[in-house]
């Protein structure tokens, strides 16, 4: 894709507006969605506490609910994020980004990280998107490919790069690492530390087909004009 020359509407469609802040407050909330309802953002992410108030707020929009799995250590047991899943999506979320078990692929337990994601996948029968969070910040590029590889083994619809609260965020060697690991077909999302429009225009170009940022509202305000205007 050549970011350059998105319009604004298409750039917000690829944004999840995020607030994952622990001390986050219902007023700030309500103005996460309304403000994705005003710019039309792909998705609100949210805590899972804060799913049923979004789903209410953004009710006959285009705007999706998404919500955190496992976050943001990725440590839950199995049973757990699938129960957690099932919840969020019962409340009304339609998107889930997990956590995976970081401890369990850096010590050489596939297994344990396919049957982790295959069980949040089952858990949401097709109802949500499932985005699995690998941690680049604590990976080598080694292990982020076999991440990557085991997301896609296990169905989920896309690989993201950080929780935000990691060691490290997004950066553009990590989106194009994902991008070819994957392939065309599978989503990346690039999360952390993607504050304004030039670092999010650098992502899509490596391969990113979404954005997570609390920053929004300030990346679309960087793209002052339609392209060719």
């Amino acid at each position: 894709m050549d970011a350059r020359r998105m319009t604004r509407r298409e750039l917000a469609r690829m944004i999840d507006h995020t607030l994952l802040k622990p001390d986050a407050t219902e007023a700030q909330i309500r103005r996460l969605c309304d403000e994705g309802r005003e710019h039309q953002f792909m998705a609100v992410c949210v805590n899972p506490y804060w799913v049923p108030l979004c789903a209410e707020l953004l009710a006959g929009t285009d705007v999706r609910v998404g919500t955190t799995i496992g976050f943001p250590l990725g440590a839950s047991r199995t049973e757990i994020k699938a129960v957690e899943a099932e919840d969020a999506v019962a409340r009304g979320a339609r998107e889930v980004d997990m956590v995976i078990n970081v401890g369990a692929l850096k010590s050489g337990r596939r297994d344990v990280v396919l049957n982790d994601i295959r069980a949040v996948v089952s858990a949401v029968s097709g109802e949500a998107l499932v985005k699995v969070i690998i941690e680049t910040g604590l990976l080598t590029d080694e292990e982020k490919v076999i991440a990557c590889q085991l997301a896609q083994e296990a169905g989920a619809d896309f690989v993201k790069t950080s929780t935000g609260f990691g060691t490290g965020g997004a950066t553009v060697e990590d989106v194009a690492l994902m991008r070819r690991t994957v392939g065309p077909d599978m989503g990346v999302k690039a999360s952390g530390g993607v504050r304004d429009l030039a670092t999010a225009l650098a992502m899509i170009e490596a391969g990113a087909t979404r954005i997570g940022a609390s920053a929004g509202v300030a990346i679309l305000a960087g793209l002052s004009e339609e392209p060719g205007s």
